[in-house]
């Protein structure tokens, strides 16, 4: 997907979202939900403004950090190799930001009755695979990957690592989709593979970067 496609699409996605909260905006409360805890309860608030316009704020900083990284990486043309798919990941990105932040609105018109993390971990287990995805197609870069001090000094390093870490992350994605089946160790359908994978990913790639020092 070109740049300029995705451009557009990101500037649609973020308008709808900002106008879903200018038209509801008479049916929200003063103070509207704005986080909740693992087990599902509301236990963090915010007034109107910041509940309607937050996530469509965050997500233009995003979205224009995710625009300028390919053109400011010392490596930009590993980065070009994979432009395609940091785009896609990128308009992914801003489909989950608005998905969220329907939910929220939805909630806080009084339509309480799901659960909010059954609600969130298909949407998150989907992006999660999409980034396994894109680690394995990604190139040596500065800011998108597993940027540890070995995937950065060795491209062999960097493209082993991240065959394996594209693979964990997908085995992360399927299992927090499947999370929202059980919404009560939601938490842990999340917490658990991630941490498993970035440590892992993390202490391979040191191991591989020894194993190529020391037969170099």
């Amino acid at each position: 997907m070109s740049t300029k496609i995705t451009t557009i699409l990101a500037i649609t996605i973020i308008t709808l979202a900002t106008l879903a909260g200018l038209l509801l905006w008479n049916q929200l409360p003063d103070q509207m939900v704005s986080h909740w805890n693992i087990n599902d309860q509301a236990d963090g608030y915010s007034n109107k403004f910041w509940g309607v316009f937050l996530v469509p704020i965050i997500s233009v900083g995003l979205f224009l950090l995710f625009l300028v990284i390919p053109s400011i990486d010392p490596l930009k043309e590993n980065v070009a190799q994979f432009r395609e798919s940091f785009n896609v990941f990128t308009l992914l990105f801003l489909v989950f930001m608005a998905y969220i932040h329907g939910l929220m609105l939805t909630w806080n018109l009084g339509y309480t009755g799901f659960r909010m993390s059954a609600a969130m971990l298909p949407a998150l287990g989907l992006l999660f695979f999409f980034i396994g995805m894109m680690m394995s197609k990604a190139r040596r870069n500065f800011f998108i990957g597993i940027r540890t001090p070995w995937t950065l000094s060795s491209d062999t390093v960097w493209g082993e690592t991240h065959r394996i870490g594209g693979l964990l992350f997908k085995v992360a994605g399927v299992l927090a989709f499947f999370g929202a089946f059980f919404p009560v160790y939601a938490f842990w359908f999340i917490f658990l593979p991630i941490m498993g994978s970035t440590l892992f990913t993390v202490i391979y790639s040191y191991v591989l970067y020894q194993r190529e020092a020391h037969h170099a």
